[in-house]
């Protein structure tokens, strides 16, 4: 091959340097050109507004009115782990909720899990267990149901903020709501309780006569219900928690624990009050969050495991 004249620049002859100029340009242009590309979004999630999930000739109007759910579900994953969530709100309100409820939704279906937003029936309207009954009914349409919109009735997780928080634990630990919706404790994956109440619930110490901060634990209380087999259990509580929450929520992991339960763990979570501990579930660093999702994914893999050695 014949050998190629060098320039004084160390550049071949056959060089040419407007041709190089023209690519250079090119080049830069096309890069330009894809940053000013606005970034594509992760496939959108599909939500379903305002499924009943009650049914039947004898619901009250109220029931009717209430007893509702919307589903976000991830928009590519199949078999997925659905979390079913109830706001807080002392059992009285929580519709002021709903805006951040959504983005901690919206926060968790990137994570591939869906979510269920479950509205239900408030004091005065109704009195204990009625809001109780309505979280076991909830959960119940979920895993009868969720399969058919892509996911797993058996990673089916119920969570929930303050007084849902209290309605995640006391559905997921007392046996009688769930049966009464033909199910078990064996269909509920695990429980976050978030900042919940563990003792029975101060808004159904008021229905019962009592003051607020006249503390009783019996059968509506989740602690009246610690034992060694329940559902694995995640307690997720505020080092700047309301009064008291902080203490009640230690002291119901460490009573859990006493009594053998080895499916319990509790996480304080530094920098958060009461609020804000759920707000902040709806950025993808929250610590509350990656807990909740390692949680998830941790337990569903078990039972995936547990079903197919059977």
């Amino acid at each position: 091959m014949k050998n190629e004249r060098i320039t004084g620049w160390g550049l071949p002859a056959s060089f040419k340097p407007l041709a190089a100029l023209s690519c250079l340009r090119l080049a830069v242009l096309l890069a330009l050109f894809s940053l000013s590309l606005p970034h594509l979004p992760a496939a959108e999630p599909k939500i379903l507004n305002d499924i009943p999930y009650k049914s039947g000739t004898d619901l009250t109007a109220y029931e009717q009115e209430r007893c509702k759910l919307d589903l976000f579900l991830p928009a590519l994953k199949k078999d997925f782990a659905t979390i079913v969530w109830f706001h807080g709100g002392g059992l009285k309100t929580g519709d002021n909720d709903m805006p951040f409820t959504r983005k901690i939704a919206q926060s968790f279906v990137d994570a591939d899990i869906a979510f269920v937003i479950v509205h239900y029936r408030y004091n005065p309207m109704v009195t204990y267990p009625a809001y109780v009954e309505d979280a076991a009914a909830s959960f119940a349409w979920t895993v009868k149901n969720i399969a058919q919109h892509g996911g797993d009735p058996n990673k089916v997780f119920m969570a929930g903020h303050s007084a849902g928080g209290y309605l995640a634990a006391i559905t997921g630990l007392n046996p009688l709501y769930l049966k009464a919706q033909g199910l078990s404790l064996d269909h509920v994956a695990g429980l976050v309780p978030v900042s919940g109440q563990m003792m029975t619930h101060y808004t159904i110490r008021e229905e019962r006569g009592l003051e607020k901060f006249n503390v009783i634990a019996d059968e509506a209380a989740p602690i009246y219900h610690c034992r060694k087999d329940t559902p694995p259990i995640l307690v997720l509580y505020a080092d700047k928690d309301m009064a008291s929450r902080q203490e009640e929520d230690m002291y119901f992991v460490s009573t859990m624990k006493a009594a053998g339960n080895k499916r319990v763990q509790g996480l304080l979570v530094t920098g958060r009050d009461h609020g804000s501990i759920a707000r902040n579930m709806a950025n993808h660093d929250d610590p509350a969050r990656l807990a909740t999702i390692n949680f998830i994914n941790e337990v569903s893999r078990e039972r995936e495991q547990s079903k197919a050695a059977k």
